[in-house]
């Protein structure tokens, strides 16, 4: 199975590239984020033309998860709340970020984490509590299902240094010790490992290029796309790739896909 992760910023913009990358790439799943499109008008047909069932939870303009899958889904979570209550989740399920979906003994979640915009700042503030109840999310999808999670999405955070084209300064915003620990105390208490990482020890690979200043054109990139797998699930992986040739198009998306197989 090959599973997909694809920030598209905007499926309307961005429509033709996944469906002819789908084409020639044809995974069992491909999860999206940044979709930036209410559900009553999000393009389904295009891609369950080529075989794909679709699932999104989106928003006007901003924000929006969607994966498709080969396929059809098993119980289908939108959201924070079904897993944790509403009292812990709070205000966080107002902008559309999660959602999972099961095949077999797979859980897949799709997660568009937020940004936090600049350290210390309220979105940065959110983005923390945001990853609070992303734990408790985790851990208690696990207890409830007893399947095995992938994990994946626009993290929004390089876990380490050798995740960017240069280390950066503590108050560099997805690159903060704080931001970083919290990922990594969800990862620990769930037991998710980088699957990535299983396999390409080296850095210089990115998944993520500002438009600004040539980021692209002079790989000046971060890895902030991850896949991370349960144990078992995470022996069984056999290659986790990225594919840089999207965003060499014309108007691409700022990401580029990562591809697991497992």
């Amino acid at each position: 199975m090959k599973i997909a992760t694809w920030n598209v910023n905007s499926i309307r913009t961005r429509q033709t590239h996944v469906k002819n990358w789908l084409k020639a790439n044809p995974v069992d799943v491909l999860c999206l984020q940044e979709t930036k499109v209410i559900d009553q008008d999000f393009p389904r047909q295009p891609f369950e033309d080529i075989g794909y069932n679709v699932y999104i939870s989106g928003q006007k303009a901003y924000n929006g998860v969607a994966i498709f899958s080969q396929t059809p889904l098993e119980d289908v979570i939108i959201g924070f709340t079904p897993i944790v209550g509403a009292d812990k989740t709070g205000d966080l399920d107002e902008q559309k970020r999660v959602i999972s979906g099961a095949i077999n003994d797979i859980r897949i979640v799709n997660l568009y984490v937020p940004n936090g915009a600049s350290v210390g700042s309220e979105k940065y503030d959110y983005k923390l509590r945001w990853l609070e109840v992303l734990g408790d999310y985790l851990q208690q999808l696990r207890e409830k299902t007893q399947q095995e999670l992938c994990v994946c999405g626009d993290f929004n955070i390089a876990l380490s240094d050798q995740d960017i084209y240069k280390p950066k300064p503590k108050t560099q915003i997805m690159a903060s010790p704080t931001e970083r620990d919290a990922l990594q105390t969800v990862l620990s208490r769930v037991e998710l490992q980088d699957a990535f990482r299983k396999f390409t020890e080296e850095s210089g690979h990115y998944t993520w290029w500002d438009y600004r200043r040539g980021g692209f054109t002079h790989n000046r990139g971060w890895r902030i796309d991850h896949h991370y797998l349960t144990p078992n699930l995470y022996k069984r992986a056999v290659s986790c790739t990225i594919d840089i040739e999207p965003r060499r198009l014309e108007k691409p998306s700022d990401h580029t896909p990562a591809i697991a197989e497992i």
